[in-house]
């Protein structure tokens, strides 16, 4: 049974198997992987502890640009990281009061949060004024961190979010002769090709009705905390709802952008011509010159050269998939034209789009969900197979390299928190595997290097995912951060030990070869042929010119111990001869396994504890 089972997994994957992958668009100077630090700005630097629910920025306090001192970016750069995506920078809408350096205060009832969400842009010509100690020099503040993380060898991601901005968008910083977003729309219409938004003529927008008993700031008392926000005509929504009222759980601090999408679906504007997929930025940059394109297309271009211009090496793309793949080709080919090392993320979860959004939308890297992350996360739950990624490698081998894997983001679940593993260890075999299987980049949200588990409600959301929308300490990256040291210096014996095997693992990322090199499966052959080897562990081997590694992780608490074994064409791959070969754990510096190699087989000893991985080098 066991036997026709592991028939039946190969056949999988075999039936998966896609077309040869194409060559990396990583730059050659790179040895090893891209390493990308999130951190919510906000957040990062703050050292006050009082995380009282919906409590302000007196009392909860807040982070700054100038929390990210050198000695902050020389411990980051130290753990291998080659990007940071600094999170919510650009100047969205807030609630507090800033009327004394020109910006208009925002409405409680279409805010999210007391410190607002990243993703309900106010000004796109400049910065989030919470996070500068001076607000009026706020930009000139960010532009400085900019300088600073470049001399510490990182480059710098910041969000662009095209497919809405915040319902009351105003930019007092835009250079001059720039648009608003809307200024210049015609109101009377629902649609027309270059107006920025879409209307609901006649009928003017009604604040949702509450659900659960929501209160604005928790109920606080606040002179625009009154049920009621003016726009006449009403916009559509953010996330498409083309009601005057929204509804509670539909994104109503948004609107959404018009791209010459009609509200019929159909497009007013030039479409890619057959056979573009298989063209370079250039060929996309040049297909797009002398024609004319709907108005939105070009002012998010011209937001993102101005950002470029300010030093930024590349955008994250918030729900890039609400957006029609065209713009994208316009867009980031222009980008590239400017700087072709541009890193471009984009977030996009339907899998039949990838390869649309990779080829034609000439997107870099797309958030690797719904496939690896969704399946490693059902196995540290303890609910899911290892046999299952075999033939994930396989579905999406032909664009690997373009699918940025992560097991923590400001969407989705603490690892340590009780509704996803509960236990931070869990994550440290699915790190391994996530780093270490392809050639993508890989990821890590600040807090989980030491566990964070995202513990406490603080206002708007939920428990379990570190809150986005309000003020907020974080107990244990606060523990990491040591008042500034950043040596881990209150942190606990756990989190010490936590830190340094992400520290270990995220600088053998960046530094190897093989992780740009092969990837051969030995998986399923073990589960076929090796005693005690179980579906809670998994292995595969990597390989370079100059570096062979083994990577085998145990998802399971209980121990196993077990012979390894290579099969006959991968003992080829290897170039192996007969002999016995010393291998050492790139994470624990043990080097006393062995790997026996006679007559075209081979094997070695392992004793894996509970939550345990080794990356075994030749």
């Amino acid at each position: 049974m066991k036997k026709l089972l592991l028939l039946f997994l190969a056949l999988i994957v075999f039936a998966c198997q896609a077309p040869p992958k194409k060559e990396p668009v990583q730059p050659e100077k790179q040895q090893g992987k891209f390493v990308v630090y999130q951190v919510f700005t906000r957040l990062f630097g703050n050292t006050n502890s009082t995380n009282k629910p919906w409590g302000t920025i007196e009392e909860n306090g807040v982070g700054k640009f100038n929390d990210f001192t050198d000695r902050a970016l020389e411990e980051l750069k130290s753990m291998g990281i080659t990007h940071i995506w600094y999170t919510g920078v650009p100047h969205h809408c807030v609630i507090n009061d800033y009327t004394a350096y020109g910006i208009s205060n925002d409405d409680p009832d279409v805010v999210k949060g007391r410190a607002g969400s990243p993703y309900a842009v106010k000004d796109y010509y400049n910065v989030n004024p919470d996070l500068a100690v001076n607000p009026e020099n706020r930009l000139e503040e960010f532009e400085a961190l900019i300088a600073r993380t470049h001399k510490h060898g990182m480059k710098v991601i910041i969000d662009i979010v095209p497919n809405h901005v915040a319902r009351n968008y105003q930019s007092i910083s835009k250079p001059k002769g720039v648009a608003d977003f809307g200024e210049n729309d015609d109101t009377s219409v629902e649609y027309k090709r270059d107006n920025n938004f879409y209307y609901i003529p006649g009928k003017a927008f009604q604040v949702p009705e509450s659900r659960n008993g929501y209160k604005p700031l928790g109920g606080e008392v606040h002179p625009l905390s009154d049920g009621r926000f003016s726009e006449n005509p009403a916009k559509w929504t953010g996330n498409g709802s083309r009601e005057a009222q929204p509804g509670f759980y539909d994104w109503y601090e948004t609107v959404k952008v018009n791209y010459g999408v009609k509200p019929d679906g159909t497009y007013d504007f030039d479409r890619l011509p057959e056979g573009y997929d298989k063209k370079d930025y250039r060929a996309h940059n040049e297909f797009w010159q002398n024609k004319k394109v709907p108005d939105s297309w070009t002012k998010f271009l011209n937001i993102a050269l101005y950002w470029m211009g300010k030093g930024v090496d590349g955008f994250r793309y918030d729900m890039a998939e609400m957006v029609p793949v065209e713009f994208w080709s316009y867009m980031n080919s222009t980008i590239k034209r400017k700087n072709p090392e541009a890193f471009l993320l984009a977030e996009v979860y339907n899998p039949k789009l990838y390869r649309d959004y990779i080829y034609k939308g000439k997107m870099d890297f797309l958030y690797d969900k719904v496939e690896l992350y969704d399946t490693l996360k059902h196995i540290m739950q303890g609910h899911g197979s290892t046999d299952n990624l075999p033939a994930i490698y396989n579905g999406l081998e032909d664009i690997e390299h373009h699918m940025l894997h992560f097991l923590e983001n400001h969407d989705e679940q603490r690892i340590a928190s009780k509704e996803f593993a509960g236990n931070a260890e869990k994550g440290k075999s699915a790190m391994v595997v996530s780093a270490c299987i392809s050639t993508s980049p890989t990821m890590l949200y600040f807090g989980q290097n030491v566990g964070e588990p995202g513990d406490g409600n603080a206002g708007f959301g939920t428990e379990s995912r570190t809150s986005i929308f309000d003020y907020w300490g974080v107990p244990a990256h606060q523990r990491w951060m040591n008042n500034g040291a950043f040596d881990c210096g209150q942190s606990t014996p756990e989190e010490k030990e936590l830190n340094s095997f992400y520290k270990s693992l995220l600088n053998f990322s960046a530094n190897s070869s093989a992780l740009m090199g092969e990837y051969r499966d030995i998986h399923l052959f073990n589960r076929e042929h090796t005693e005690n080897y179980t579906d809670k562990l998994f292995s595969f081997v990597r390989f370079s010119k100059q570096e062979r590694i083994i990577v085998v992780s145990n998802f399971e608490e209980t121990e196993h111990a077990f012979q390894l074994k290579l099969d006959e064409e991968t003992v080829g791959l290897l170039k192996l001869e007969n002999g016995n070969y010393k291998l050492t754990d790139q994470l624990s510096g043990t080097d006393n396994f062995v790997l026996n190699v006679e007559n075209g087989s081979a094997s070695v000893a392992l004793d894996l504890k509970g939550l345990e991985s080794v990356i075994l080098k030749f």
